[in-house]
């Protein structure tokens, strides 16, 4: 089994970088192959809504985002990572989100699934500085449409509030074994 990793934050060594690595430890722990790719390495850039995916199913602009699409469709879990801004993700995992509109073309538009011998699933992981009673709403329906149209399953998120100085989730260990705790659950999913 393969896991991808989107890391949407553009801070290294974040909160929601800290809980995705424990989360890949899980996965690994459970025998799954994961890779990481941090989104701010790349010049990913936003939809332009110009059509062009709708008879092909392939996006028309040339940028780093057409290196990921080969990524995602091979991944047989696939997990967002975000910090919580203004109530939603950041903006480089909602560009990387919003050119997964050529996906959503391929699989409504044209027809097309992705063969898998196991389920497709798909899950949120991330933090929040406050504490608000809906501070994940947003991030989390914007999550689940994305993985639709990536043709993955939604398996659940991964939330954790209260968490604002940099790294400060490493003092949290409850939280650090519920994110291993929750890669391993979803390779077993």
């Amino acid at each position: 089994m393969k896991a991808k990793i989107f890391l949407g934050s553009p801070r290294k060594g974040g909160n929601t970088e800290i809980l995705a690595e424990e989360v890949a430890a899980g996965l690994r722990e459970a025998g799954t192959e994961v890779e990481v790719i941090r989104l701010a390495g790349y010049k990913i850039n936003p939809c332009i809504a110009c059509g062009g995916c709708e008879k092909t199913g392939c996006c028309v602009v040339q940028d780093d985002m057409q290196a990921m699409y080969p990524r995602i469709d091979d991944a047989d879990r696939l997990i967002l990572v975000s910090p919580i801004y203004f109530y939603g993700v950041t903006a480089q995992l909602k560009a990387f989100i919003d050119r997964s509109q050529a996906m959503w073309s391929r699989k409504y538009l044209l027809k097309k699934r992705l063969p898998s011998s196991v389920p497709r699933i798909g899950c949120l992981v991330s933090a929040a500085a406050t504490k608000g009673e809906k501070v994940f709403d947003g991030a989390v329906l914007t999550v689940q449409y994305a993985l639709d149209a990536m043709d993955f399953q939604f398996g659940g998120s991964l939330l954790v509030k209260g968490v604002d100085r940099k790294g400060e989730v490493r003092n949290m260990d409850a939280e650090l074994e519920r994110a291993r705790r929750f890669g391993r659950e979803l390779a077993e999913k």
